[in-house]
């Protein structure tokens, strides 16, 4: 993966994000996740029965999966306030990690993002060391 990819994927997630639908919150999140066969995107989606919330990302890596795809290689998270301007990075819940942890390896690529000029990378193994796992 370049710089190329990661404009792609956070461009994609700044523009999913304007979907969300957050009444409740008013916390609009985007994700783009980057498999070896396409990009799959997600927003957070509020519920009145908070329970029922989805996250962005557990919404763009459930849509991957309903694809075929059972591998990430990098997602894009952004997030903010609806209608403000992306001022600071937004950071997957731990069970987004989770949930992302189950298709990735140590090394998947998670960008957290305010713009494709601003943005921070980590691995999977860094935002969620010693992650619960059956698979090797």
């Amino acid at each position: 993966m370049d710089s190329r990819d990661y404009d792609y994927l956070i461009d994609e997630a700044i523009r999913v994000r304007r979907n969300a639908y957050v009444p409740y919150s008013g916390y609009s999140v985007g994700a783009a996740i980057l498999t070896d066969n396409g990009v799959f995107k997600g927003c957070n989606v509020e519920n009145q029965s908070y329970g029922l919330t989805i996250c962005a990302e557990r919404n763009a890596v459930f849509s991957a999966v309903a694809a075929g795809e059972r591998h990430i290689r990098a997602i894009a998270i952004v997030g903010s306030f609806r209608g403000e301007e992306i001022t600071d990075y937004a950071y997957p819940c731990g069970a987004c990690r989770q949930v992302i942890a189950e298709f990735s390896d140590s090394d998947t690529v998670v960008i957290v993002a305010k713009s494709i000029d601003d943005y921070k990378i980590h691995t999977m193994s860094e935002l969620l060391p010693e992650c619960f796992t059956f698979l090797s």
